[in-house]
């Protein structure tokens, strides 16, 4: 498996990704009906860059990195990380986001945070905290879960970077 910057030749890859897993409503706060151009916009345009994760020409995986924040939160950064369902329990999420801080320091951030991973997204929050992110924020019934009703979305951070660096 082999993570590289993403092009705009990928999205035609990326596309079936985000469609599904956007369209089943239970993790990400993109609107399930999400067009492929808003997507498009939302995860090649918006981000400061983004990213596949590759094998064999196939693309398995993708993530976006972006300032959370301007001016004085602009040292933090936000990622997004999604999947393939064909390719889930291989590791690849872990290896995104290792992938994502080494970038995000080198592109100058000190901090990641995570804005609104829904509580009821078990493995993520088991991941996330397996690689050092801590629960910072607890946001009551703020995720609408298409079978669950209303939970809880956690916002979880980590420092990367001792501050003023």
């Amino acid at each position: 498996m082999h993570i590289r910057e993403a092009t705009d030749r990928d999205f035609k890859q990326i596309w079936p990704i985000f469609s599904t897993i956007v369209a089943a409503g239970d993790t990400y706060g993109f609107d399930p009906d999400t067009s492929e151009d808003e997507a498009r916009r939302l995860w090649m345009e918006l981000p400061r860059k983004t990213f596949v994760a590759e094998q064999d020409g196939k693309i398995l995986g993708t993530y976006y990195l972006k300032s959370n924040f301007d001016g004085p939160g602009a040292h933090v950064c936000n990622c997004g990380y999604m999947v393939a369902p064909t390719a889930r329990g291989q590791g690849l999420a872990t290896a995104m986001c290792r992938h994502s801080e080494q970038i995000a320091l080198e592109l100058g951030y000190q901090a990641m945070q995570f804005n609104f991973v829904a509580a009821s997204n078990e493995g993520a929050v088991r991941l996330w905290e397996s690689l050092g992110f801590e629960e910072v924020g607890r946001l009551p019934k703020a995720f609408r879960h298409p079978a669950l009703g209303h939970v809880d979305a956690l916002v979880m951070y980590k420092l990367l970077a001792p501050a003023g660096r």
